[in-house]
């Protein structure tokens, strides 16, 4: 209903940065209400769907701020890992799961895609955990804001961000079968030891700089799904 939208706006309002704090709302009777809930905010409401709404039509340096709708949580981190670039940093709340995911070690059980992708794109760093009793209704999960900042471009280091995609998504798609097996379209055996990885490990072992060395070597049109 708007509250962390008013104490945002309140917020920039104090610092007189002369920077408009832009709201992409979805629904559109709350888009509507908004400068009628908080008059005199200097806010500018985007009545659109945030996974389709083009954000080069704000300025660049974004700081992104918000309570992530959870059941779409991931496709919104990649459309920010899409505009990364834009971004100066990102504070979001998600289900305490998804956090877990992306800051995840090597090894863990919950190192995954998301852990893979969102690390090589940004630093990430839990900051808040938020219980239950701070929503209404209370939901049946707990919540963690975590905090993205963008790596910079030349620390980044993939030739092809679709194909370090294809391939980190390749490896885990069954994640407990070994490398030999899920990137056989790109690599035999033999391949993956030049490159130095066990070819009998499988990808939640991997550090996020082996899937980029993968990416990098492997075929521009590789015959893997």
């Amino acid at each position: 209903m708007g509250a962390l939208t008013g104490l945002l706006a309140a917020r920039l309002g104090a610092t007189e940065t002369g920077h408009p704090l832009h709201v992409i709302e979805l629904d559109r009777d709350l888009a509507r209400s908004l400068h009628q809930r908080l008059p005199g905010a200097r806010i500018e409401v985007h009545e659109a769907d945030v996974l389709d709404f083009d954000f080069t039509t704000l300025p660049d340096r974004l700081r992104v701020v918000g309570n992530l709708p959870y059941n779409i949580s991931s496709p919104i981190l990649f459309r920010l890992f899409d505009i990364a670039e834009r971004l100066l940093d990102v504070h979001v709340m998600l289900q305490r799961e998804v956090v877990e995911r992306i800051v995840a070690a090597p090894g863990a059980g919950d190192y995954g895609r998301l852990s893979v992708m969102m690390q090589y794109r940004f630093d990430a760093e839990p900051v808040l955990e938020v219980g239950p009793q701070a929503f209404r209704p209370a939901p049946k999960v707990d919540s963690s804001v975590v905090r993205l900042v963008p790596r910079p471009a030349g620390a980044l280091g993939a030739a092809d961000v679709q194909r370090l995609s294809r391939v980190v998504q390749a490896a885990f798609g069954q994640r407990r079968k070994m490398l030999r097996n899920t990137l056989r379209g790109w690599f035999d055996a033999g391949a993956l030891e030049a490159l130095g990885i066990d070819p009998q490990a499988r990808a939640e072992e991997l550090p996020v700089g082996d899937f980029v060395r993968l990416a990098n070597a492997a075929p521009a049109l590789p015959t893997a799904p």
